[in-house]
């Protein structure tokens, strides 16, 4: 059985980003259920639609190191593009073309609350552990 907190930790670095995302993002999309499928079709532990998952090398959506790999890469190219962790999340739950129409998180609730959660979690995990998200 695969250990998802260390398939996440060792992604994340690879990605230069935080594990805590990375783990928060997992949590929502499938609570870490590697057998996860969305009524859209989104697969597995980060919940990969079939075209992003084959667009990023992805063989099988429900193999969770290919998985957390291929969404951790997507996730992490959202952050360096937008450079906001709320665009980024939104990004990565609505796709980037809708990011970039809208000017920022777009005006579709599931994605707003999506941002919402992650988001605040996020800053109460950070202020759990001593380190504050800045702004």
């Amino acid at each position: 059985m695969v250990d998802i907190g260390a398939l996440i930790e060792r992604e994340a670095k690879k990605n230069g980003i935080d594990p805590l995302i990375v783990e928060l993002i997992v949590q929502q999309e499938s609570n870490f259920d590697p057998y996860a499928t969305s009524r859209s079709g989104a697969q597995g532990l980060m919940q990969l639609m079939p075209g992003t998952a084959a667009m990023l090398g992805c063989t099988d959506p429900y193999d969770a190191e290919q998985n957390v790999a291929a969404g951790t890469s997507y996730f992490a190219t959202q952050l360096r593009r937008f450079q906001d962790l709320g665009q980024a999340l939104a990004a990565y739950n609505a796709g980037p073309g809708a990011v970039a129409n809208y000017g920022g998180v777009p005006p579709f609730a599931e994605t707003q609350n999506y941002v919402a959660l992650i988001c605040e979690r996020y800053n109460q995990r950070r202020k759990k552990s001593g380190v504050g998200l800045g702004g």
